[in-house]
């Protein structure tokens, strides 16, 4: 709902803010039943909300009296809720103009935290990606420029994605075993940057999604923001898929797209077998609910043969609502921003005028980068699956060392392990770690739903033996050295 004054002056800029209704505020925070005080666990489940990205800054927050219907609560306990957010910074206020969220100085919201570098000297355990080695960037980047020169006295832009690429990517789908052609492809700026086309043309606010939970957390955030409403179905790293969950859940929901992770699930590193991806496809089938796959992890098989493409096991014509989306990033680097999706060609037309109205096109540097790796992929692979085989056997011997009490299954592929830490103490390590120069995310921001997985731990391996090993070594300095009450209980940093 627009604000009736939408030029309102805020730390020296003019916001048009946007209110969040009452009802909507209600229905993302927690039963307090038996909580006291009320007020502020309410504060405490708001700011959290707001360091989370589910509720976003400069928001107008809901009337005290329309909140406190909806929470069927006083308007005095949502005076003292306000009056908390505000003198903890997560809340400003002007009179005539109400109460809209902020942060206190020096916060981000986790969202942006995650891609953020760590603190100087901190060991970064929150982002599961390599890096490519220095002679093979650098021989691309030289193999690039006379092409460069060429494309630098055209346009520029390219839509769908570089012809030269598109042919490329095509070429190694149909070499894993389903026929593929260039014009059922389309280059994107990133396995998110074609998760987020798809759910811009696809899908509408209120529409439902069938997600894993766990899942990787970038894809729920972008969901939460396209407002769609998720509805998660189990994936554990002992028993994977619960198969008949999935059948169930799309025949009773049936639900406008369901996301998938089926190859070294991120963050479990389960892989589906073959007899329950024919089961979700028909499952998916029939219901006419389209099928975005992730596919980013696929080449990461390290004890096992790389997976055929999902879609290979499709039924007869069943393959038309089937979306396979990938990258570079979990291959090569993150910083090379290149993905792709392959779909029906009438439907990669129509995201491509989709994407035209975000970003035109993407990078032609980056596009001949990757043009110019592809080709070389195996070489790479060769050393890096040997490298990240080593460093798993690393990781897993430091932990049962010096953390012999958590538990963990040893992933067929991927890039961490999913380590259950015996009791839900997962958010305030992950806050005290931070001291001991480590960064990591709890389970929970890999959750669908919230206040789960908060016994768990996503701890990748790409890192040397060594950097891994000194980073348990902290961890468990951190855990010997005892973590705050207000932190067990999943308290914001700041405390009234």
């Amino acid at each position: 709902m627009a604000d009736s004054n939408p030029s309102q002056l805020v730390g020296g800029m003019d916001r048009a803010k946007q209110t969040l209704g009452s009802r909507q505020l209600a229905a993302l925070l927690p039963d307090l039943a038996g909580m006291r005080p009320a007020y502020r666990h309410l504060a405490q489940a708001i700011s959290a909300l707001i360091l989370d990205g589910r509720v976003a800054l400069h928001v107008r927050l809901p009337a005290e009296r329309e909140l406190a219907v909806a929470l069927k609560t006083s308007r005095s306990t949502v005076t003292a809720v306000y009056d908390l957010l505000r003198e903890s910074g997560y809340a400003q206020s002007r009179q005539g103009s109400g109460t809209w969220t902020a942060l206190p100085e020096g916060r981000t919201p986790n969202g942006i935290t995650r891609l953020l570098g760590p603190q100087e000297s901190a060991i970064d355990l929150a982002r599961a990606a390599p890096g490519l080695p220095e002679q093979m960037l650098n021989e691309a980047l030289a193999h690039i420029a006379p092409q460069l020169a060429e494309h630098a006295c055209t346009p520029g832009y390219h839509p769908y994605g570089l012809p030269e690429l598109r042919a490329v990517i095509a070429e190694r789908f149909t070499r894993r075993g389903i026929m593929t052609m260039p014009e059922q492809i389309l280059v994107t700026s990133g396995a998110q940057h074609a998760l987020t086309l798809v759910m811009g043309l696809l899908c509408r606010p209120g529409d439902r999604v069938m997600v894993e939970t766990p899942s990787y957390p970038t894809a729920l955030d972008a969901m939460r923001r396209a407002r769609l409403r998720t509805v998660s179905v189990p994936v554990t790293d002992t028993g994977g898929w619960d198969i008949e969950i999935m059948e169930s859940t799309l025949r009773q929901v049936v639900p406008q797209l369901s996301y998938l992770i089926p190859d070294f699930q991120n963050p479990t590193g389960g892989l589906m077998p073959d007899d329950d991806r024919i089961r979700v496809l028909r499952a998916a089938q029939r219901c006419d609910t389209w099928l975005v796959v992730d596919e980013t992890m696929t080449d990461l098989a390290l004890d096992v043969p790389a997976p055929l493409p999902f879609v290979s096991h499709a039924p007869p014509n069943g393959a038309s609502k089937v979306i396979t989306i990938g990258s570079m990033s979990k291959t090569h680097w993150a910083g090379l921003r290149i993905g792709w999706l392959r779909a029906p060609s009438q439907l990669v037309t129509e995201l491509a005028g989709q994407r035209v109205a975000t970003t035109m096109g993407g990078s032609v540097v980056d596009q001949l980068l990757a043009l110019a790796l592809l080709p070389r992929a195996e070489e790479l692979m060769l050393s890096r699956l040997d490298q990240l085989r080593e460093q798993r056997a690393a990781l897993s011997a430091a932990l049962g060392e010096y953390l012999p009490e958590w538990t963990w299954q040893l992933p067929p592929g991927g890039l961490s392990l999913w380590v259950d830490l015996g009791e839900p103490i997962a958010s305030p390590l992950a806050e005290r770690v931070l001291d001991y120069g480590v960064r990591i995310e709890a389970g929970d921001c890999f959750a669908a739903d919230p206040g789960i997985f908060e016994q768990r731990l996503r701890i990748p391996y790409t890192m040397p033996p060594d950097t891994l090993r000194e980073a348990v070594h902290r961890m468990a300095a951190a855990l010997a050295d005892g973590l705050p009450r207000s932190s067990v209980t999943r308290q914001p940093r700041w405390v009234a």
